[in-house]
């Protein structure tokens, strides 16, 4: 290895802290194809500006515990990461706006290449382009940080339209009032193609008490002259 090689190396490693609960170190499994490690850890959901969840709708807040079981296994190409994450997610049910909370289970697996992998345990076909290079995570002076993938894992196992209940009857349409808390809620519907009709017979007999009131009037005024 060239000195810059040797400083590109040092410059990717420089990104991950050891002491991040996100960040693990797989040196305990030596390159050894076929050795496993199995681990537990418990983080505090980290925040934006990337929050465990799906923004405004439903996610992990931040800084609440999330359970970790993991299985690291060392393989020819750099090392398996099999695992689950467990939390408690809050959000608000989209059909009645009531606020939410569910228990998530969140399995996810990934690998976590070797930076020399095509030297060593993978043979470059000429199919393989910048796309499928970009996409690959790859392992930094023996460590990688999990955050990215626990995020994905997450994300997709919460519910993109989150409800209080598989029934919710949400809100009434016309005045916002929650159905589930009043079950016999209704309005009085009226056809669309008499409400014309009634508007009418409403002003009809508007006009109608006005020329009653001004003939009762006229009458007073009338017995008044005399």
């Amino acid at each position: 290895m060239d000195f810059q090689d040797s400083k590109a190396g040092k410059a990717l490693s420089a990104r991950l802290d050891h002491r991040n609960p996100l960040v693990f170190d797989t040196h305990e499994l030596g390159r050894r194809p076929g050795a496993l490690q199995r681990l537990t850890r418990e983080i505090e959901a980290p925040g934006p500006p990337s929050p465990f969840g799906i923004e405004g709708v439903i996610g992990v807040p931040q800084g609440a515990p999330v359970q970790l079981e993991i299985r690291l296994e060392s393989v020819m190409e750099g090392v398996l990461v099999t695992g689950t994450a467990r939390a408690s997610a809050e959000g608000e049910c989209v059909r009645c706006l009531e606020p939410l909370e569910l228990e998530l289970d969140a399995d996810f697996q990934e690998m976590f290449s070797y930076p020399d992998a095509d030297d060593r345990g993978r043979t470059a076909e000429p199919a393989d382009d910048a796309e499928e290079d970009e996409s690959r995570l790859f392992l930094e002076d023996g460590m990688f940080d999990l955050e990215p993938v626990l995020r994905d894992a997450v994300v997709l196992a919460l519910p993109m339209q989150p409800v209080c209940q598989d029934d919710c009857p949400g809100l009434c349409s016309q005045c916002g009032v929650r159905l589930a808390d009043d079950p016999d809620h209704h309005h009085d519907a009226v056809d669309i193609r008499w409400a014309a009709l009634q508007g009418l017979a409403g002003t009809i007999q508007d006009g109608e008490k006005d020329e009653m009131s001004g003939a009762g009037e006229a009458g007073v005024d009338e017995k008044q002259e005399k």
